[in-house]
């Protein structure tokens, strides 16, 4: 209990002194961590709608793949794409200037986009899917083109689609074992609140470790309450 006081009160002052160490390692947590958001956003969304009004050959496989994506141990994407970037990789043997480099920001924003895509795409299909029929069939019957018929599904399941996002966010915010293995945890460069929390409790520094969580959990608690309220739901259910 005293630990996590201590921790607690060390987190306070960290903040309070803007400590310029902590600030840059929660800065940089937010940029990968973000940056792996938005592409998963902009690419689950749109493949959970599909799957979720569409059907189409291999429809069932492609919604198999997602179910066990969602349920991918994050150390084993990490693995993957470490040795899909690395010298003897198939990506790290192109040498082209745009792919990405091992122990870089890079790697590890598309380590946690391959973690939050298919939490992202799979809850929005299930909110798509929740949609009753009957509204469909009325927007179709008002003449509203394929687009527009989508649109007016998501915004019904916005609720649905927020939650993944959410979830999605809340998978990679909090992950360390991608990260680790594809970023090396390297000061002032791709160290980052998880990692750093393995580092210090591994030197015993229990108190850093401790501020560091707690700081953790806060960004994911006001990150998550800011889209809440930005959606005007705080208080709907």
């Amino acid at each position: 209990m005293n630990e996590i006081l201590r921790g607690v009160a060390e987190a306070v002052r960290l903040i309070a002194t803007g400590d310029p160490a902590l600030r840059e390692i929660v800065l940089l947590s937010l940029r990968v961590s973000g940056t792996a958001l938005l592409l998963s956003t902009v690419t689950g969304v749109p493949l959970g709608a599909l799957l979720g009004l569409s059907r189409f050959s291999g429809r069932r496989l492609v919604t198999a793949v997602l179910y066990t994506g969602m349920g991918f141990p994050p150390v084993v994407v990490g693995l993957s794409v470490y040795l899909m970037l690395s010298r003897s990789g198939p990506l790290g043997q192109l040498d082209w200037p745009l792919v990405p480099t091992l122990f870089a920001p890079a790697a590890m924003v598309i380590a946690q986009s391959i973690i939050s895509f298919p939490l992202v795409a799979g809850f929005t299909m299930a909110a798509v899917m929740g949609v009753d029929p009957q509204l469909r069939r009325q927007i179709e019957s008002l003449g509203a083109t394929r687009v527009q018929n989508a649109l007016t599904v998501l915004s019904e399941a916005r609720v649905g689609v927020l939650v993944s996002i959410i979830a999605g966010f809340g998978s990679i915010i909090s992950e360390v074992g991608a990260v680790m293995m594809v970023g090396g945890n390297i000061e002032h460069r791709t160290r980052v609140l998880t990692t750093a929390i393995v580092l210090e409790t591994r030197k015993g520094n229990f108190d850093l470790a401790m501020a560091m969580g707690a700081i953790l959990l806060s960004l994911a608690f006001l990150t998550n309450l800011a889209v809440l309220l930005f959606q005007g739901r705080m208080f709907d259910r």
